[in-house]
């Protein structure tokens, strides 16, 4: 028998559930880190969409409510 064969150790089911539990945890956290640094760093002070009474909203189209950007 061969050396490498002999020294070969096995990781137990239960070992190996729980760092697959913990891999999975750790993945989730990264991803809702990253998801609230995006929502945090990515919001517009003010983004163009159709006024009360303008255009395509007279007609029944939605539109904003009450606009917190100045009109230009």
């Amino acid at each position: 028998m061969s050396e490498t064969g002999a020294t070969m150790r096995y990781v137990k089911p239960k070992t190996a559930l729980w760092v697959m539990i913990g891999a999975g945890l750790l993945l989730v956290l990264i991803a809702n880190s990253h998801l609230v640094y995006v929502a945090i760093v990515s919001q517009p002070e003010c983004v163009a969409h159709l006024r009360q009474g303008e255009g395509a909203a007279e007609r029944g189209k939605f539109s904003a409510a009450s606009s917190s950007c100045i009109p230009q």
